[in-house]
């Protein structure tokens, strides 16, 4: 019991400090050295250099070229000027008063075409701050707003998303990406309407002004500033590159070699993802610089290094918590934990998989990890359960999958830190909105969601 305490006092002190500011650079190996050194007596050096430095090493080897690469590309499009004609041509179309739909819609046409979502946030934050310094809009609702369009029903909700968190149950169920087509439509559309209020409802009651931050944010209009098709293609390309490597270019690649030790010893499966939203990025930056050659010439070795700056500090904090979530796994008391949330829910394999899935991911702050740790564990026994009652394994599918979706985006989630810093804000200022609509709001999807599969069945 005792374990499970230590366990649970430090995810508290991890999110109460991290809600107040302090780096998790510092903090992530503070806390997570105190639950060891707590729970186990240590020891402390070996989980700090081979748990926690090996987990947080990892995850900057596998993602670094994103951050990189989707902070290079959004530091370009902000210095072309194609955020500032973007922001204006949307504003012309939707008027001020649709900013906040903008910006939503943005994102998830992104994240839906399989763009990842640290890529988006630093794609779509200058396009956000020049949208909703022209329309009146609060700044601090700016990273409720991307992580709506990107955290949410794109990810864990449509059919057919090609995010990590649809893919994961497939192996353990059988089933497909579209699996309950239906159902999943109409999660994600409790997901969209419902958080779209709530952020016009918050607009509404802070009222108008940007902010402080106004000038600080502006960007500038160019004087050649270049034309909406322009501006708009270097985006189409993210999008269009992706699925094109990802279903057509690497699928016919020979990657025999990957085998090899040298190589690590895997399989084009396990770097499809990554190697395709690496190629569509450094094409579609390679488009961006030649269609703006004029516009950037002169300051383009300045953007770059700007933008290979702005990506260090979202990637080590993110890191870092991997690293966090590594060396709290690896305590006695986890395995007490695990076995627990998995098995709660009674007979109905639906409750007890959203319940169980869901206080992982929270625990976690990964909806990939919670979602693994919870299949990799009970995912035949829910099949048999779901079997035994009538519950088909779409629909077991698509709740998984919403499952992740709530409690993962707890403060100290790494989607959530990088956002806020990508924004240049506090979890004190903005964190509610995100809480509201990529916690509050996916629980709720998901109630409706269990209840209508228990109704109806798979849709």
């Amino acid at each position: 019991m005792s374990g499970i305490l230590v366990i649970t006092c430090a995810l508290g002190a991890l999110m109460a400090l991290a809600y107040r500011g302090v780096s998790l650079l510092l903090l992530a190996p503070a806390v997570a050295l105190f639950a060891v050194l707590a729970a186990e007596g240590g020891p402390m050096l070996a989980s700090y250099t081979q748990i926690f430095m090996q987990s947080t090493g990892g995850f900057i080897i596998q993602f670094f070229p994103l951050f990189l690469l989707g902070a290079v590309f959004g530091k370009l499009m902000e210095a072309s000027g194609s955020a500032r004609v973007l922001a204006d041509g949307i504003i012309r179309r939707l008027g001020p008063s649709r900013a906040i739909l903008a910006v939503i819609l943005s994102c998830a046409v992104m994240t839906y075409g399989g763009v990842s979502l640290f890529v988006v946030a630093f794609a779509v934050w200058p396009i956000a701050s020049a949208l909703f310094r022209e329309a009146e809009l609060p700044k601090v609702l700016i990273p409720a707003t991307i992580a709506l369009g990107a955290f949410t029903f794109t990810m864990t909700a449509l059919p057919g998303t090609p995010a990590i968190q649809n893919a994961i149950p497939m192996p353990y169920f059988g089933t497909t990406p579209f699996a309950a087509p239906g159902l999943g439509v109409l999660t994600a559309l409790i997901m969209l309407s419902l958080g779209w209020l709530w952020l016009e409802r918050r607009a509404t009651s802070l009222g108008p002004g940007y902010g402080a931050d106004a000038e600080a944010d502006e960007i500038p209009r160019p004087d050649n500033a270049p034309s909406l098709g322009v501006a708009s293609l270097p985006l189409a390309l993210v999008l269009v590159l992706n699925l094109v490597f990802t279903f057509l270019i690497i699928p016919r690649m020979e990657t025999g070699y990957l085998a090899e030790s040298r190589f690590g010893e895997t399989d084009i499966e396990a770097l499809r993802g990554v190697w395709s939203i690496i190629s569509a990025l450094t094409l579609a930056t390679l488009a961006l610089i030649a269609l703006n050659w004029t516009r950037l010439r002169a300051t383009l070795g300045e953007a770059l290094d700007e933008g290979a700056k702005d990506s260090l500090l979202p990637i080590f904090n993110t890191a870092s918590l991997v690293g966090f979530g590594a060396v709290i796994a690896s305590l006695a008391g986890f395995t007490l934990i695990r076995d627990w949330v998995v098995g709660v829910g009674g007979d109905n394999p639906l409750i007890s998989l959203a319940i169980g899935t869901s206080l992982l991911a929270g625990m976690t702050g990964s909806a990939s990890g919670g979602m693994s740790i919870a299949l990799s564990t009970l995912g035949e026994t829910y099949l048999e359960m779901g079997q035994a009652v009538g519950v088909s394994p779409e629909l077991l599918h698509r709740v998984t999958a919403v499952a992740t979706g709530g409690l993962d985006a707890l403060p100290h989630n790494g989607a959530v830190i990088t956002l806020l810093t990508i924004c240049g804000l506090t979890h004190r200022e903005a964190y509610r909105d995100i809480a509201v609509v990529a916690v509050v709001i996916p629980i709720i999807a998901l109630v409706v969601l269990i209840a209508l599969g228990t109704l109806f069945g798979s849709f």
